[in-house]
């Protein structure tokens, strides 16, 4: 395969160290050794979600299986479920969570803005029997943030939270305790810099509670964290084969992380954000978010009139090996999305990137 630079939505570039763990010899599933590391990536994965949730794990999938782990678990049939839609991301909870049976009700903001914690409350007046709330902190589809601590606020024990942070995690706050998520998911392959294939996630021990009362088995084996639970605690229990490489890889990053500092990466990832910003604006494109929602990590920009996305998408890749995203929904054609994640998060990215931009340009 040919390197590239991956500036788009996902996957970023894995870290070097992250690379070299890849190749450490296989053991199995249930070696001790490999059980360890379950349990240090444990630990890692609560302080990086600012949390204390004994249910902290990896789930052997992508950020869409943390999804659906997340909505599988806590649904019934029959049950309502409240989730914002404000992009892509937001409308495959709706998708998820109606497949898990949930009468669904939507909270719709624009594309491009963020949702209104004021429309969560008043979906909570008119459905006071809504089994949870489920939001997307950074919608990769619009580079937009929505402010998941109003949003908490306003759900406060009404309902389950749920929080979608497949983009968030690593590359700016996120407080899961601290803000009161009950549910929290994301993937290895954005700015924990990993390659795509697990899912971190935590479950608060009120959503913990609302698995062991339901009364009806969770519609997915693969995915019964009261399963899952048994092999990543203390019990061992097998429930599937796990890809141990992929847990090394994960150990790996998150140790980067740390040794970093999160409030150090998340400034680092504000610094860079900021530099790109300006360089983009100074050669005409325009974001689609408001500057006060915008994400660091992902740029969703309008491209400037006469420029031929497609081809210079194309040529980027072709010529130069740097990798940048295309809009989606009505932005398909007239955005480029751009994104500076976990280890390209660097002034490098930046430069590298204007460089063959002004060619084209020119």
């Amino acid at each position: 395969m040919t390197e590239r630079l991956l500036l788009g939505p996902g996957p970023s570039n894995a870290a070097p160290e992250v690379l070299a763990s890849l190749s450490d010899p296989l053991v199995g599933h249930m070696d001790p050794a490999f059980l360890d590391t379950l349990d240090r990536v444990s630990s890692m994965l609560r302080e990086v979600m600012r949390t204390s949730n004994r249910l902290t794990f990896a789930v052997s999938a992508t950020g869409s299986g943390g999804m659906e782990a997340a909505i599988v678990n806590l649904v019934e049939p029959g049950d309502t479920a409240i989730v914002c839609v404000n992009g892509v991301f937001g409308s495959r909870m709706t998708e998820v969570a109606a497949r898990a049976g949930a009468r669904v009700v939507t909270v719709e903001a624009p594309w491009g803005s963020p949702v209104d914690p004021q429309a969560v409350a008043s979906a909570l007046d008119s459905h006071p029997d809504a089994r949870l709330v489920g939001i997307v902190h950074a919608e990769t589809s619009t580079g937009t943030r929505s402010d998941v601590q109003a949003v908490a606020a306003a759900v406060s024990g009404r309902a389950l939270l749920v929080v979608d942070a497949v983009t968030s995690l690593g590359g700016m706050p996120l407080e899961v305790d601290g803000w009161g998520i009950d549910v929290c998911y994301s993937g290895t392959q954005k700015c924990l810099s990993v390659p795509p294939g697990l899912a971190p996630i935590t479950f608060s021990d009120r959503a913990i509670e609302r698995v062991r009362s339901r009364t009806s088995p969770v519609r997915s084996w693969y995915l019964d964290v009261t399963m899952l639970e048994r092999y990543w605690g203390s019990d061992r229990v097998y429930h599937h084969t796990a890809p141990i490489s992929m847990v090394n890889a994960l150990e790996a990053g998150l140790r980067l992380v740390l040794d970093e500092g999160l409030e150090a990466r998340w400034d680092r990832h504000r610094r860079v954000a900021s530099e790109l910003g300006e360089a983009l604006e100074a050669r005409g494109f325009t974001y689609v978010p408001h500057p006060d929602h915008r994400l660091p990590m992902l740029h969703c920009v309008r491209v400037p009139d006469g420029f031929d996305e497609a081809a210079e998408r194309k040529r980027l890749l072709t010529e130069h090996g740097i990798e940048v995203g295309g809009g989606l929904g009505a932005f398909a054609g007239t955005c480029w999305r751009i994104g500076l994640m976990g280890h390209n998060a660097r002034t490098g990215s930046v430069t590298r990137l204007l460089d063959a931009l002004d060619r084209a340009l020119v």
